[in-house]
């Protein structure tokens, strides 16, 4: 497969991650807690926070299997995929205009921007099976969050730099520091999206003669989608796995700094710890892709989600600085290769003419379930004032997916994936 064309769809990982590294994890978090919601009671800003992380998954949830499914319909994932980058990009650079008790315009911005992430990747992640061969897609998989590790990292790096160092800069104070680093995310973002948009090109297909709107289209084909999944037993049973262990993962990510700072731990010893994160990440995202070829992708994945059991434990349990850069390590260590190997195994079992619908649905099943956690720390905050009981609850969902990912069996989905070419072959292959 062309190199060239593989790089181009990394370089959106490198691209986009900066909202991930910057506004989701490190900074925004940060700046609504002092800033935003500098005016809220410390119960009540949790809270807010939470449910705000919580609307913007939801949004996202409901809207990515439609837009997966028009997108294979029209055959215009492209097209989707820059009308939501572009959304992202433009609402993080407005966060710029958010100032001491603004938590309302600061909140709209945040899930605006976040739907754009979410909806992009939707599109991105269905371009993945068309760039890499079957026994590429590991590699390309893993990379991809490995270049997202490099990239997001250096413009959390340069910005932790003009936070902590903002006089140097000539900033008057950190506030005015971090409403430009979100501006330098929209421009990151938009800058190293280029490639792909230049580079990386729609799959020719049969045009289609549409008769009904697309959004009949959307809901109709997932409608479908439901239906037919029953032929694919494997791929169910790993949607389910990661509909559990992803909760998690997203939980910690959305939360972690968040939540560091309701604990007392200094702002910039949260996105320090976060940086930590990143640069770890990367030569432990390229591990596991390597791992993968050694005891197989599940065993790899299982033992990245066993990581994650110990450090939600360990998570309960912190209470200084150090705790947390220990935690991020770790964190480090396996958010990459557990979420590029569950693509990964994931794209294998995806028929080839439902890539955008599947990963719609697979985009659905990381978001509604992304819904739960950030609520549980809300309710948590708000029923109790303390958000450290709130963390042992993931503990069901690692668990959960863990023993649900035992059962699936990945040659037996691929063989389901490719019998859809020919639905005769259907029942051939649930017989054997």
């Amino acid at each position: 497969m062309d190199k060239k064309l593989q790089r181009s769809w990394m370089m959106y990982d490198w691209a986009n991650s900066a909202f991930a590294t910057t506004i989701m994890a490190a900074v925004f978090p940060v700046f609504y807690e002092s800033v935003a919601a500098v005016t809220l009671a410390e119960g009540t800003a949790t809270s807010y926070f939470s449910f705000t992380q919580s609307i913007a998954v939801l949004i996202a949830a409901v809207l990515a299997p439609v837009l997966g499914a028009i997108a294979d319909f029209s055959a215009a994932k492209m097209k989707f995929l820059k009308f939501f980058a572009f959304m992202g990009m433009t609402a993080s650079v407005l966060l710029v205009t958010v100032n001491e008790g603004d938590y309302i315009l600061a909140s709209i911005l945040f899930i605006i921007a976040s739907v754009g992430f979410s909806g992009g990747n939707v599109f991105y992640d269905a371009f993945l099976p068309s760039v890499a061969k079957k026994e590429e897609i590991d590699r390309v998989s893993t990379s991809g969050f490995a270049f997202g590790y490099i990239g997001g990292g250096l413009l959390l790096a340069v910005n932790l730099l003009m936070i902590t160092q903002y006089e140097m800069f000539g900033f008057p104070n950190e506030k005015v520091a971090s409403q430009l680093a979100f501006v330098s995310v929209g421009l990151w973002w938009f800058i190293f999206s280029i490639p792909l948009f230049k580079n990386v090109k729609e799959e020719k297909s049969e045009q289609k003669v549409r008769q009904k709107s697309y959004v009949k289209i959307g809901f109709s084909r997932i409608g479908d989608t439901f239906k037919t999944l029953r032929h694919y037993k494997q791929l169910l049973i790993f949607i389910l796995a990661f509909w559990m262990f992803s909760d998690g993962i997203s939980t910690i990510i959305r939360m972690a700094t968040f939540y560091g700072a309701t604990i007392g731990i200094d702002s910039n010893d949260l996105i320090a710890a976060l940086l930590i994160t990143q640069f770890v990440g990367i030569p432990c995202t390229f591990f596991f892709s390597k791992l993968a070829k050694w005891i197989t992708a599940k065993k790899a994945l299982t033992f990245a989600l066993s990581i994650y059991v110990v450090i939600v434990i360990l998570g309960y349990f912190m209470e200084s600085a150090l705790h947390f850069y220990l935690l991020a390590i770790c964190v480090g260590f396996v958010q990459g290769g557990a979420q590029a190997l569950s693509r990964s195994i994931f794209a294998r079992m995806v028929p080839r003419n439902k890539q955008a619908e599947f990963f719609g649905f697979y985009g659905i099943t990381s978001k509604f379930a992304a819904i739960l956690g950030p609520a549980v720390f809300g309710f948590a905050a708000l029923l109790t004032e303390s958000s450290r009981l709130g963390i042992l609850s993931l503990l069901i969902f690692f668990v959960a997916g863990i023993t649900l990912l035992q059962f699936v069996n990945i040659e037996q989905g691929e063989r389901e994936a490719k019998a859809a070419e020919d639905p005769s072959d259907i029942v051939n292959v649930q017989v054997k």
